[in-house]
């Protein structure tokens, strides 16, 4: 039997990287999967690949209303919500921050912070309502960055907004310790998604080495994380039986803060 064998799990920005991953690994394990991303097709494509039948929503988490509406899916189609991963995030192209852009700022914020904040608002009253009735609550895992525990020059917005999924996540945990909730945070550094890879791709042959080195410089273990290695943490702070770890960030990042 699975770790997570007849929960029900709701994973944001769920055709990306992290969060297909993320649902393949939880679907193996025996999950119900919400799944949510912006791009419907993409979202679709993806679902008709795993076993069973993801109930799926598309939508923009920077609205309010599809956190509101993810988690009345998950209570209708499988009556509770026992995991979320809110991983559905973007990032501004590298730059001072005098010269980042005020609208490209205000739409980091809102995707990345805002969309966390909603996730929250509306995962957490479910959850305590089921810890209330029925003694098992539920676990939330918010990604951030290591961006989101150190300075990230040039992408001073992006550090910001994870900085703030931080805080959110310290303070719904405390929050909501005596509730049967217990909320994480991933901190991932640069990893070997479609979303660098394809910013890799982009430079010229010479130039390939170059940019990857420019990605890893900092990272002791000189090298991209693989996304499974950061799954594999995901779900260490998604599984029941973790149930004495809360408000923490889990750094994935190959050392990157050990120094």
């Amino acid at each position: 039997m699975g770790r997570f064998e007849g929960l029900t799990v709701l994973v944001t920005g769920a055709a990306g990287g992290f969060g297909s991953a993320c649902a393949r690994r939880f679907a193996a394990e025996g999950a119900r999967l919400v799944l949510s991303d912006i791009d419907m097709g993409r979202l679709a494509a993806f679902a008709a690949e795993l076993t069973g039948e993801p109930a799926l929503l598309a939508g923009d988490v920077s609205d309010e209303a599809l956190s509101a509406d993810l988690v009345a899916l998950a209570l209708g189609r499988f009556g509770r919500l026992d995991v979320a991963v809110n991983n559905a995030g973007i990032v501004h192209d590298m730059a001072k921050l005098p010269q980042t852009p005020s609208d490209v700022a205000r739409r980091v914020i809102d995707t990345d912070l805002m969309g966390v904040f909603y996730a929250l608002k509306h995962q957490l009253p479910v959850m305590e309502r089921q810890f209330r009735e029925g003694g098992k609550g539920g676990q939330i895992v918010n990604i951030a960055s290591v961006a989101g525990i150190a300075g990230a020059p040039k992408l001073a917005v992006y550090a910001a907004a994870k900085h703030g999924v931080v805080g959110l996540t310290r303070s719904a945990a405390a929050e909501y310790a005596t509730k049967g909730i217990r909320v994480n945070a991933v901190c991932p550094s640069y990893a070997r998604t479609a979303m660098v890879t394809a910013t890799l791709a982009q430079a010229s042959q010479e130039n390939h080495a170059q940019a990857l080195a420019d990605l890893t410089r900092g990272v002791p273990m000189r090298r991209l994380a693989e996304v499974d290695e950061i799954v594999e943490v995901i779900l260490f702070a998604a599984d029941p039986k973790n149930s004495f770890m809360t408000g923490q960030t889990l750094a994935a990042d190959g050392g990157i803060t050990a120094v």
